[in-house]
């Protein structure tokens, strides 16, 4: 598949199995979220790898966080189980400085566009995944397990794993002109 093909064909997988990216593959995937843009080339962008026993303990943290922000117990268990969706996770945190030339808002773009470029990388190899948010990502908890400081923000988990699902061959296209405007 070629590059651009990957681009217009991109979607994401949330159904996730063995094996994870691992070795070369896995490098690949880290080296393209470092070629993200990055004005004044401040590299903010700080990456955890999270897989087998690591899972659990991510399974653990988001239960316990999802409970002391007062959730139900419907969501503590969703917490508690998102981590077995697929057997690799890099939580990737934006790990941003004071800058007068570059400010927060763009390193949290940086961070956010090197989510983008590992998930590519991944697709190119045969794998896939998907980027999950939520609420979580802002609990001090979470927060504070992922070395934040309170500049730094959590911009995503990006699941990562073989697809249990064979995509259709094409994605339907959407017409860009509804979002499209000349200046």
């Amino acid at each position: 598949m070629d590059a651009l093909e990957l681009l217009v064909q991109r979607r994401s997988a949330s159904r996730l199995t063995e094996p994870a990216p691992q070795g070369d593959v896995l490098q690949n995937i880290l080296r393209a979220a470092l070629r993200a843009p990055d004005h004044g080339s401040l590299q903010p962008w700080r990456f955890t790898l999270i897989e087998g026993e690591g899972r659990e303990r991510f399974s653990q943290l988001l239960a316990q966080a999802a409970r002391e922000a007062g959730e139900d117990d419907k969501h503590i268990e969703k917490a508690r189980t998102a981590p077995f969706r697929a057997p690799l996770i890099i939580t990737v945190v934006a790990h941003c400085e004071t800058h007068h030339k570059v400010p927060v808002w763009e390193q949290q773009m940086s961070a956010g566009c090197a989510v983008m470029a590992m998930q590519m990388a991944a697709q190119a190899q045969g794998f896939n995944g998907i980027w999950r948010s939520g609420v979580l990502t802002d609990n001090p908890l979470v927060r504070d397990a992922f070395g934040c400081r309170p500049q730094d923000k959590i911009v995503g988990f990006l699941y990562l794993g073989t697809p249990q699902l064979k995509a259709s061959a094409t994605v339907a296209a959407v017409d860009p002109a509804p979002f499209v405007r000349r200046f």
